[in-house]
């Protein structure tokens, strides 16, 4: 499929309330080229399978869906199997439970890279929906219009369902294998995608929305020291991966900032031994212990402070 210039990857698993939506909404695109949906289900236990193939077969020129597997492989593993299924000039992500809700989102994007050769990765403002039913749009105003891999390494800053990036799997190497062993891939493959020196476009247009408090991820985010942790052994794989040799020292340096931040997350949830072998194991290794000290101790005296009450 040559002809296609967006692939939309779709990660499902046991979301038959949601995928008919997330299905509709991006069928709704209103673009001047060819886009393909392609959709790997997990062997969900309910009905998304059938609601699936009941798309495939009314849409077959238009979405792809993954053979059904012997038994469900997990999130990383379907999304690395999706991912390489993707024929696309570019790839959109809109996971299972996640919509769009701007009809020109695709054509929008598409323009801008196809103008701006070099930026590699597009994303838009988000809203943001709550199990209450709340759906507030993610502020915004801090956000810078132009980032490259410098900004991203430090901080997950794309909102996976708004991004377009383009699809180099076929031009460089494959996505690095490592990735498998992680919780989640958009990070490291947004960071893969520009680790050559493209930049990244904000579009303030709000042409989505995220589910929050559901899913896999959201179960990681609740705790946040165990999400910095998979940061910080992602980037601890980056390091030792040749294709980011190159970008090793901003690689390194978001290292120790990770590393600081676990230690104030772990004080912050009161996990104060697992913070204080943090704390020894970053002043064994890094030249600024006072710095580090300091830090540490500000984290353990903030933990005890009640948090502030409307």
């Amino acid at each position: 499929m040559n002809d296609i210039i967006v692939s939309i990857f779709i990660l499902t698993y046991n979301q038959e309330q949601f995928i008919a939506q997330t299905i509709e909404s991006i069928l709704m695109q209103k673009a001047k080229f060819n886009y393909q949906l392609v959709i790997g289900e997990d062997c969900s236990t309910d009905a998304t399978r059938i609601i699936c193939e009941e798309y495939a077969n009314q849409y077959s020129q238009k979405i792809k869906l993954l053979p059904v597997l012997e038994g469900n492989i997990g999130l990383i593993a379907n999304y690395m199997r999706t991912i390489k299924e993707c024929d696309g000039k570019y790839i959109a992500i809109c996971d299972g439970d996640d919509y769009w809700i701007d009809e020109c989102k695709l054509q929008k994007q598409v323009g801008f890279l196809d103008n701006n050769p070099d930026f590699s990765i597009v994303y838009t403002g988000v809203k943001r929906l709550f199990l209450n039913g709340d759906c507030i749009e993610k502020d915004n105003l801090e956000t810078k219009s132009i980032t490259n891999f410098e900004d991203l390494i430090l901080d997950n800053h794309i909102p996976s369902v708004t991004a377009l990036f383009k699809n180099r799997q076929n031009q460089d190497n494959e996505l690095p294998d490592w990735i498998l062993n992680f919780s989640y891939g958009d990070w490291p493959t947004y960071l893969w995608t520009i680790k050559n020196g493209d930049k990244i476009q904000f579009l303030k247009d709000v042409t989505a929305v995220y589910r929050m408090e559901v899913g896999v991820s959201a179960q990681i985010r609740k705790i946040n020291s165990d999400l910095v942790k998979v940061n910080l052994a992602i980037l601890e794989a980056m390091a030792i991966d040749g294709s980011f040799s190159h970008k090793k020292e901003s690689v390194s340096a978001s290292i120790k900032t990770k590393k600081l931040e676990l230690i104030t997350s772990l004080n912050r949830e009161k996990k104060y031994c697992k913070a204080f072998r943090q704390y020894l194991n970053s002043i064994g290794r890094n030249g600024d212990r006072y710095k580090i000290t300091k830090l540490y101790l500000y984290s353990i005296y903030r933990s005890f402070k009640k948090p502030n009450t409307v």
